[in-house]
């Protein structure tokens, strides 16, 4: 038996089935609950909220946990340990510009947090994520020779870790100051919901072409001058995106 193959595959496995749970609760919260949410009154927020809210955040924030735990331990399996991650893997060698490209997706939370408390535009906001994410993947090709694989999945293992990092260190908080308010009859801080508002709708935007970077490992033909296709493949994700919330604000109930 292939121990490595087998130990890769439940790895896998279990981070498709956690990416499954996490994502699903970020699209539920943000295209189905936000325009529920807004046909109750405050009585019925306070019935319902406290006792939804907690259950499906549970499952949101360690499927966020789980889902970044088991990319990393993928990411060294498949990428690092063979050296799939450059271009050309059999003479490819790690030194400190591939070593601190991958510390630049690690800590990209570092940059993000600051920035978007400072800019308070969305379109912004936008603007200048997909300006940097697109220096990012310049970087990753001619300053860390990684191939068209290893740039696309750093792209999305960038993504992913902010996403986790905005779950844990944002969302998830001001969520529980949110359903400690409604449940004692109160109103929440502006703020608060701002916040965790924001970083949930960020995530959703991220979340698309995260999910791309995942599935088109083997897709060729976006393999030429990727430096190009994949913040293409950003776009059309972005753009997806948009018009999904637009068609979810637009969905009734009976």
């Amino acid at each position: 038996m292939d121990t490595m193959n087998l130990v890769e595959s439940l790895f896998r496995w279990t981070h498709v089935v956690m990416g499954i749970i996490w994502i699903g609760h970020l699209y539920f919260f943000n295209w189905v609950n936000s325009n529920f949410a807004a046909t109750m009154d405050a009585e019925t927020k306070k019935k319902v909220v406290p006792e939804l809210m907690p259950r499906a955040l549970y499952f949101f924030r360690w499927g966020a946990a789980w889902t970044w735990i088991t990319g990393l331990v993928l990411a060294s399996m498949v990428y690092y340990q063979t050296k799939l991650v450059f271009a050309d893997p059999p003479s490819g060698q790690w030194g400190a510009a591939s070593i601190g490209m991958i510390l630049v997706v690690i800590l990209a939370f570092v940059v993000y947090d600051p920035l978007m408390k400072a800019v308070k535009d969305t379109k912004a906001q936008a603007a200048i994520g997909f300006v940097l994410t697109a220096g990012v993947v310049f970087a990753l090709k001619n300053v860390a020779g990684f191939g068209f694989r290893g740039t696309f999945i750093h792209i999305g293992a960038m993504f992913g870790t902010i996403m986790a990092a905005n779950v844990w260190m944002r969302i998830w908080p001001s969520q529980r100051l949110i359903i400690t308010a409604i449940k004692n009859g109160e109103k929440p801080d502006p703020a608060v919901v701002a916040i965790a508002g924001l970083r949930s709708k960020h995530n959703t935007y991220m979340s698309v072409p995260l999910v791309m970077a995942m599935i088109s490992q083997h897709g060729t033909w976006a393999a030429s001058s990727f430096e190009f296709t994949i913040p293409a493949l950003i776009l059309l994700g972005w753009a997806v995106t948009f018009w999904v919330y637009k068609k979810g604000a637009s969905v009734k109930g009976f």
